[in-house]
């Protein structure tokens, strides 16, 4: 099973969880695996298409997804997925 590691904003939707072991091939159905345990974090993941959502940034191992296959892209048992969700701010 592939592990999730959770980032700290996330956690109060996993139980605290800092990882979470997922099953699926691909990035996609980890997710899915992901939000159906977790049903309060899908709205935080996903679109109302069921897509990723812009601001979420998903690494396999230290590949971004978006450099890979996207949500296509395919998993190993040993897999770690991160989810970065993006910092707003900045200065002006």
């Amino acid at each position: 099973m592939a592990t999730v590691i959770i980032p700290t904003p996330l956690r109060k939707f996993t139980n605290q969880n800092s990882r979470v072991q997922v099953s699926g091939s691909s990035v996609q159905e980890a997710i899915g695996d992901l939000t159906l345990n977790f049903p309060d974090l899908k709205k935080n993941l996903l679109d109302e298409n069921g897509k990723l959502r812009s601001f979420v940034n998903v690494f396999v191992g230290e590949e971004d997804i978006r450099n890979l296959q996207n949500e296509q892209t395919q998993l190993q048992p040993d897999s770690t997925i991160s989810i970065i969700p993006a910092i707003a701010g900045g200065s002006h």
